[in-house]
């Protein structure tokens, strides 16, 4: 798996406390001033700087009317030199709880994620989800993929039909990050956990959004900032 983990982003939202007269640029070397909103994750779609990431990730940054919130992510380059700088968010489908953010790559070589289908997956095939849980980076869980063409709901409240089930472990900060193949192929969007009531731990039921769903949204995301529907 280490092909893929090069791939992996680590994503904070911040937000600038309003008596702090320090830089945005300041803030990605020093935190200090800025309040922590929430962590995720999310994977290089290609070498411009592009991150596939899961839309809840980044809902409240997408919905921000102060100006205030930024988003920091932390990548490596192709020579394994850690990257932090802002991205900024460029398209977002809530019913697919899709976003893509971009960043400046500086003239660094990226690794991109290698995408595979989800198309001839079979239940009880192995699995490997990588995110950055809790803020650990690069944590790999193991399992199998549990089940196939699950619904699950969506944040705008819709349905997203075809979702991967699997019992490798996604927890906070694990959503958005990619759920691969034993090749190191992405075949999925780590986005959701039942959890146990009351306790917060996972039941190991955790679902993804499948690889061809993804391939079908992103380009359009890219280009024109919202799903291909919405433009007609």
């Amino acid at each position: 798996m280490q092909e893929t983990s090069p791939s992996v982003v680590y994503i904070e939202v911040l937000e600038l406390m309003n008596s702090s007269k320090k830089s945005k640029e300041a803030f990605l070397a020093d935190e200090s001033g800025a309040k922590v909103e929430g962590t995720g994750s999310g994977f290089l779609w290609d070498k411009f700087g592009h991150i596939v990431t899961n839309y809840h990730v980044v809902a409240k940054l997408a919905t921000d009317q102060s100006g205030l919130q930024y988003f920091k992510v932390t990548v490596v380059d192709a020579k394994g030199n850690k990257i932090t700088t802002e991205a900024k968010i460029i398209g977002f489908d809530p019913t697919y709880d899709l976003a893509v953010l971009k960043f400046d790559p500086q003239g660094k070589e990226l690794t991109p994620a290698l995408l595979g289908t989800s198309s001839n997956l079979h239940v009880g095939q192995n699995c490997f989800a990588i995110g950055n849980p809790y803020g650990y980076e690069n944590t790999l869980t193991t399992g199998v993929v549990s089940g196939l063409g699950r619904e699950i709901p969506s944040p705008n409240g819709q349905a997203i039909r075809g979702a991967i089930q699997t019992d490798a472990a996604i927890n906070a900060g694990n959503s958005g990050g990619p759920l691969i193949d034993s090749y190191g192929h992405v075949i999925g969007v780590n986005t959701s956990t039942f959890t146990l009531k009351g306790s917060g731990m996972s039941s190991g039921v955790n679902f993804a959004i499948p690889i061809d769903t993804v391939l079908r949204t992103v380009p359009a995301l890219i280009v024109y900032g919202t799903p291909y529907c919405n433009r007609y």
